[in-house]
This record gives structure tokens, sequence and C-alpha cells, in this order.
């Protein structure tokens, strides 16, 4: 398997990994609007091929932290594995490699809203009671789907705030686990 950045040649590849991990095309366009929404950028985008072909994709958009302004964070959101590649690592490696290429570039902190089964494997913690409220409520019954990892020593503990995400994330819709 590699691992490489998807670069704007590869967006029908990345959509159709989407499309076919979800079996819906509300994930693949979510991807489409934060690839163009300057408020997301810098994204990084990573595209998994195995034997040429498209198995997954991990996307990362521009985040903040409200009262914060110095730290960098980013949002890992969507992250897609194909259904007959699942559960054979490479959504973990998929999050292994962007985690280590946004801390190279400077990001602090990496938010998340999904499986507390799946991403506490990957080094990810509940947020909010680490002091970081997601941009919109998180019903206390899933509360711990709302994940933080710090990619800086000493991030948690010495900052706390809202977190504001992209445009094309700002929905309640996204919000709703």
């Amino acid at each position: 398997m590699k691992i490489k950045p998807a670069a704007a040649t590869d967006l029908d590849a990345v959509l159709c990994v989407h499309r076919d991990a979800f079996g819906s095309q509300e994930e693949s366009s979510l991807v489409e609007a934060l690839l163009s929404d300057a408020s997301a950028q810098p994204c990084l985008s990573l595209l998994a091929l195995r034997q040429a072909r498209a198995v997954g994709h991990i996307l990362f958009s521009r985040a903040t932290v409200g009262g914060a302004p110095e730290l960098s964070a980013s949002i890992l959101a969507p992250l897609a594995v194909v259904p007959e590649a699942q559960k054979q690592g490479i959504g973990g490696e998929l999050i292994r490699q962007g985690l280590q290429l946004l801390s190279k570039s400077g990001v602090d902190l990496v938010f998340v809203l999904g499986y507390p089964a799946y991403y506490p494997r990957h080094g990810f913690r509940p947020a909010e009671a680490l002091g970081f409220k997601a941009p919109y409520p998180i019903a206390p019954e899933n509360s711990d789907a709302w994940m933080v990892q710090a990619l800086r020593p000493g991030v948690i503990g010495a900052y706390s705030g809202v977190v504001v995400c992209a445009d094309a994330l700002d929905h309640p819709a996204y919000w709703a686990e």
C-alpha cells in the first residue's frame, strides 16, 4: 500500500472512495466542499493506494480555538476506506501519516468527531473533558465522540475554548453524533 498527498487530478478517485465507503453522496460532497473552501485551508488530503487503486482517503481541514489565536489546529473529517479494504490497517496508517505531517507543519491540536471505540487507539482523547468544546453542542450521551490529540506537549491543560471549523463544516447536521 502507498499513501500519497492527494492531487487535484485525484479528486474523482477521492470522491469515489467516500461514496463507496459510506454508501452515500454526503461525505463526498463534504470533501469536495472542504477542498474548495478558503476557510478550510490549509487542508491535508491523503490518498491510500493499493496496486494503483484508491482504497482510502483522509482529510484534515484548518480549525481554530476561540480565544487562542496562537494555536494551530485541524479537524480530521472525513476518513474513508472502501469496504473490501476495511479492517486491514489502512485507516490507521492514514491517521498516523496525517498526524505526522501535521506535526511537522506546526499544527498543535487535531480534533475529530468519530467513533469512541476507534480513535482512542490512535491517540485521541475526549476533548470536552479537556476544555475544548465542539463547534455545536454534542449530546451528553455522545460526548466521548468529540476527541482531540495534541501534537505539541503542553497544549492540553494550558488552553481551552470552542473550536471553530471551516465554513463548509459549519452546519449542525455534521455535528449530530
